[in-house]
């Protein structure tokens, strides 16, 4: 029972000794320490600095679509790859202005909704002799603003009035107010464009980027203008191209919200759709693409890391190497340990403490490189600005760098371990 007790007071002596061994021999052999462990420094760089790029990646693609709301599902016309409809004309697979008249009130998950209907060209707008190309006009429902988390930075949100009598009332963006030289507060003022005037009741910033898919970081070609959809309606197409926009009350019930209306589209959608029949339209929400970008992103991150880890081994056998050498070099103080009474565990754990140690080493090493090479990447790349060694990573390193010690070690600490005290003595 004492000895039973004591077990764990020798186990921290006999660590205490190695690691003070083990820490001696290291610092007399400054140079070749630091050689042996350059594999796992680069190893470890490596792999932290793909993880933390991996990582900046992905949290600047959030970051992006956050801005776009987290809680909208995307609906859109859409031909079917089976069934009768397949061969159906993109003029009969567009949405009817009426197709999602009821569409909040039937479907309980939903709390706002907005057709938006972009006009196929652009035009030219004019405040008297300034003018501004390349205008592309939207009709839109009240609230679209918040749906689209495009908050004004001036004026009113478009009414229920404005949408019901189809008033000539418009948004327009900053940058379009500044090429039209129009004052700081323009709201009232009116811009003449497609023949028609249109009264600013407010103004709105220009449309978040998704720079890391593809967008140009937040230089844009044209300006955007909104007005109410019946008043887009009155621009002479009564059945323009329309995709909607939806918000759903929560996150949480995004699946749900999405059910509901893929349901009622297939009530409402002309022409009708049977039962069985596929959709004749897409919907989407943001939280579904988002969680399908984390597991593309999760599984990329495991791929990336592992090949990378393969160039531990490369630091592994560099260690074992090396401690193979130490062995050869320390066999006469091995012998004389055990002719004056050292266990082979005393052994066995000197050498495997060493080498654990010079994998930690190399680690800690590293993982400083691998700080440097993410702050140049952050500097050199905007899309990857957001790059960061997440601490999940710094506990992996130090965890791979135990194991690698402790694998590569093992076979010089036991050859170490098994030398006979007699040949070890007379080992010249």
């Amino acid at each position: 029972m004492k000895e039973l007790f004591l077990l764990p007071l020798f186990l921290i002596r006999l660590l205490y000794q190695s690691s003070y061994l083990a820490l001696y021999q290291i610092w007399t052999k400054k140079t070749r320490s630091i050689l042996t462990t350059t594999g796992i420094v680069i190893a470890v760089a490596a792999i932290t600095a793909v993880i933390a790029s991996l990582t900046g990646l992905k949290a600047k693609v959030l970051a992006d679509f956050q801005t776009f709301g987290a809680k909208n599902i995307w609906v859109w016309f859409l031909r079917p790859d089976t069934g009768p409809k397949k061969n159906i004309t993109w003029w009969e697979l567009r949405f009817w202005p009426d197709e999602f008249d009821g569409l909040v009130e039937h479907c309980p998950s939903v709390r706002k909704f907005t057709r938006v209907a972009p006009m196929d060209r652009r035009l030219v707008a004019w405040n008297g002799e300034k003018s501004a190309e390349g205008v592309q006009i939207s009709g839109i429902d009240p609230g679209w603003e918040e749906i689209a988390n495009r908050p004004l930075v001036l004026g009113r949100p478009i009414s229920e009035i404005d949408a019901v009598e189809g008033r000539q009332v418009c948004y327009i963006e900053l940058r379009m107010r500044d090429k039209l030289e129009l004052p700081k507060d323009c709201i009232g003022r009116m811009v003449l464009i497609g023949g028609r005037n249109y009264q600013i009741v407010g103004v709105i910033d220009k449309q978040a980027d998704l720079t890391v898919l593809g967008g140009d970081g937040g230089r844009q070609e044209g300006y955007e203008m909104y007005i109410p959809f019946k008043t887009r309606l009155k621009m002479g197409d009564q059945r323009p191209f329309i995709y909607g926009m939806a918000m759903c009350r929560s996150p949480e019930v995004a699946d749900s919200a999405l059910t509901e209306i893929k349901f009622f589209l297939r009530q409402a959608r002309r022409p009708k759709l049977s039962p069985g029949e596929p959709d004749t339209f897409g919907a989407e929400s943001l939280q579904n693409v988002i969680k399908q970008f984390n597991q593309l992103a999760q599984i990329i991150t495991l791929v990336a890391g592992g090949i990378v880890s393969i160039s531990l081994l490369v630091g592994g056998v560099g260690i074992m190497n090396i401690m193979l050498v130490s062995v050869s070099e320390r066999t006469r103080e091995i012998g004389l340990r055990k002719a004056i009474g050292a266990r082979r565990s005393a052994i066995l754990m000197q050498f495997l403490v060493e080498a654990v140690i010079l994998s930690f080493f190399g680690g800690v090493l590293g993982l400083g490189l691998g700080k440097l090479l993410t702050l140049g990447i952050c500097s050199i790349n905007k899309m990857l600005n957001m790059a960061h060694i997440p601490l999940w990573a710094v506990a992996l390193s130090f965890g791979f760098c135990g194991t690698v010690g402790i694998c590569f070690g093992m076979f010089p600490a036991i050859k170490a371990a098994q030398l006979d005290p007699i040949d070890s003595l007379r080992h010249e």
